[in-house]
């Protein structure tokens, strides 16, 4: 059975994640600790899962780096503002998924990054493929990438405090993209968002399940 590490310096979190991962018959806790640092030392395991607070930036990826180099790592996401797709795959992660995941997610991530795979959650699917092809649904109106993942939500008819806990901001800030969106696209409400987001390959018109006015 995969032995698991977790690293998270919030005690609520972390114990939840010890409980995933002991109630699950495909994997053991190895060790569970506040951070990366402490886990030096401590016998091997097979895979680790770990929360790396953003707020000093370049150490959190190079903390991450150090652990991928011992074993497969799966980063969870719960910072105000999440690391991009792009730097967690060049410091070595092999797993991301959303903070708030499931128990089921957070096992099939990890027992999916142990036996050598790679593992994306649902909710961060969007997410992954918009930064990793930032040209597929290139817009002429010059949405940045992030713009135009809440262009996509909005269009798919989610609240923006849904958008929020989906890309990981704050509602405020989901409020700041829509003002920006909504200028350069010349757009006044929600139906004309959804419209023009169909219109440039945003979102599939069979996507739109609720209400957009």
């Amino acid at each position: 059975m995969p032995t698991c590490a977790i690293a998270d310096d919030h005690p609520v979190r972390r114990a939840g994640l010890e409980k995933f991962v002991a109630d699950s018959d495909e994997l053991s806790v190895a060790a569970s600790v506040r951070s990366i640092e402490e886990l030096v030392g401590v016998a091997p395991f097979d895979v680790a899962i770990v929360d790396v607070p953003l707020r000093s930036g370049g150490p959190a990826l190079a903390a991450i780096e150090l652990l991928a180099a011992r074993c497969p790592v799966v980063v969870t996401s719960s910072w105000e503002r999440p690391l991009t797709f792009g730097a967690l795959l060049r410091a070595g992660a092999r797993g991301y998924v959303a903070g708030h995941s499931d128990g089921q997610v957070i096992v099939s991530a990890l027992v999916t990054v142990a036996r050598g795979g790679f593992y994306v959650c649902p909710e961060l699917a969007d997410r992954f493929h918009a930064e990793l092809l930032p040209g597929l649904n290139a817009d002429p109106a010059g949405l940045a990438p992030r713009e135009a993942e809440t262009l996509h939500w909005i269009a798919r008819g989610l609240t923006h405090g849904q958008i929020a806990g989906r890309m990981g901001l704050t509602e405020a800030t989901v409020n700041t993209y829509a003002k920006r969106i909504r200028a350069k696209l010349k757009a006044g409400n929600k139906a004309e968002l959804t419209r023009i987001a169909i219109e440039r390959g945003h979102v599939r018109g069979d996507d739109h399940r609720f209400p957009a006015a």
